[in-house]
C-alpha cells in the first residue's frame, strides 16, 4: 500500500511505499527535500505535517522534542506516513539553497581506474551526510590553505560514499600525493557542495552531454541521477579522450545506453594508439556532435572538460543554434580555485 504526500508550497506530489520515510520516498522520485544527516540527528529535513497522520519512527527527542511534535513537526528523514498527507516545507531548486558543509572524510577505498585515473571514495562522519546536486563538486581543503576542486561522481541519492574520479597531475599538490602516498583510511577535509553544475528540469529539451577525460565524473553523477529518477529525455553521451585508456569506465556508458533506449553513447579519440585497435569515431569531441547535428537550437547541452574544449564547443554549438543560455558548462582547469589537481 503506499500513501501520497502533497507539499506545500511547491505543490509537488508524489507516493510513498510502505516501509519507507516521507524523505526517501521524495528522493527515489527525484524531489529535493532538505536533509543532513537522514537518521534524525540534524534536523535540517524538519517541516510540518499540515493533514494526515505520521508515525515519528526513531526521531529523536532532543531533536524533535514533544511541543514540536504536538504542532505538527516532523523529520521527514524518520516519518513514515500512516495515512496520505499534506506537508509544508522547502523544495530545493538550485545549488544556492543547499547548505555547504565543511567535515572531515575517511578514505574508504582507492581504486585505479587507468595509469593516471584513481577514483577515490569517501566515508562520511557516522551521523552525516552532504546533500547536493547532480553535477555539483567539493573542494578538498590543504593543510596549507588551499583547496582543490573535483566533481562528484556519484549520483545524490547513493550518498553512503562520496566518489571522485582524479587525474594524475604532474607537480600536482594533491593528485601526487594521492598516487603516490595516500593510504586507505587517510582523512580529508572538504567542503561543499559547490557550482552552477545540475541538470535543469524544467524541460523537456533532449540533452547532449559533452565530456572530455574526466569530466565523466560530475556526467556519470547527472545520468546515474536521471535514470533514477525516472526522467526520459533524450541523452547523448559523447566522450572524447586520447586514447582508449583514456575511456577509462568504457562498460559503464555502454551499459546505461544498452539499458535504457532514451541514452545514446559515442566515445570519441583524438590521437589513437596503434595497439588501440580503434574503429570508432576519431578527432575532436565537439566535432563529432556537430558532424551529428545540422540544428542544436532544440537542445540543451552539459559540456565538462578542459577550457579549450569548453569555449570551442560554446562558440560552435551557438553558431549551430544553440540557445547561448542553454550551454551549462564546468571547465576543469589547473591551479584556479576551480582547479581539479
Amino acid at each position: 500500500m503506499s500513501h501520497h504526500i502533497k507539499i506545500q508550497p511547491s505543490g509537488r506530489e508524489y507516493d510513498v511505499e510502505d516501509g519507507l520515510t516521507v524523505l526517501k520516498a521524495a528522493i527515489d522520485a527525484g524531489i529535493k527535500l532538505p536533509y543532513g544527516c537522514q537518521n534524525g540527528a540534524c534536523g535540517a529535513c524538519k517541516g510540518k505535517v499540515v493533514a494526515g497522520e505520521i508515525d515519528h519512527g526513531a526521531a529523536p527527542m532532543g531533536t524533535l522534542p514533544q511541543d514540536q511534535r504536538d504542532q505538527g513537526m516532523a523529520l521527514f528523514c524518520c516519518a513514515k506516513p500512516l495515512t496520505d498527507l499534506t506537508i509544508e516545507a522547502k523544495v530545493i531548486t538550485a545549488g544556492k539553497d543547499i547548505e555547504i558543509k565543511t567535515m572531515a572524510c575517511r578514505v574508504q577505498q582507492i581504486e585505479r581506474l587507468a595509469d593516471d585515473v584513481i577514483s577515490l571514495r569517501l566515508k562520511l562522519p557516522m551521523n552525516e551526510r552532504l546533500q547536493f546536486l547532480a553535477g555539483q563538486y567539493i573542494e578538498v581543503l590543504l593543510k596549507d590553505g588551499q583547496r582543490r576542486a573535483f566533481s562528484l561522481a556519484n549520483a545524490p541519492y547513493d550518498d553512503e560514499y562520496l566518489q571522485l574520479h582524479l587525474r594524475l597531475i604532474p607537480g600536482g599538490l594533491l593528485t601526487e600525493h594521492v598516487f603516490n602516498h595516500m593510504q586507505e583510511r587517510d582523512i580529508l577535509r572538504i567542503e561543499g557542495p559547490h557550482g552552477s553544475f545540475f541538470l535543469r528540469e524544467d524541460t523537456a529539451k533532449p540533452i547532449i552531454l559533452l565530456v572530455g577525460g574526466t569530466g565523466f565524473a560530475p556526467i556519470k553523477s547527472l545520468i546515474e541521477y536521471a535514470i533514477h529518477s525516472k526522467i526520459k529525455r533524450p541523452m547523448q553521451l559523447y566522450w572524447g579522450a586520447r586514447n582508449r585508456a583514456g575511456l577509462y569506465l568504457p562498460a559503464l556508458p555502454q551499459q546505461w545506453a544498452a539499458d535504457h533506449a532514451q541514452i545514446s553513447y559515442v566515445p570519441v579519440l583524438s590521437e589513437p594508439a596503434d595497439d588501440d585497435a580503434w574503429q570508432g569515431r576519431t578527432g575532436l569531441v565537439h566535432q563529432a556532435v556537430l558532424d551529428d547535428h545540422a540544428d542544436l537550437s532544440g537542445y540543451q547541452v552539459y559540456a565538462c572538460g578542459a577550457p579549450a574544449m569548453i569555449e570551442a564547443a560554446r562558440r560552435d554549438f551557438v553558431a549551430r543554434g544553440l540557445p547561448e543560455d542553454e550551454f551549462y558548462a564546468d571547465s576543469f582547469t589547473f591551479g584556479a580555485p576551480e582547479a581539479n589537481q
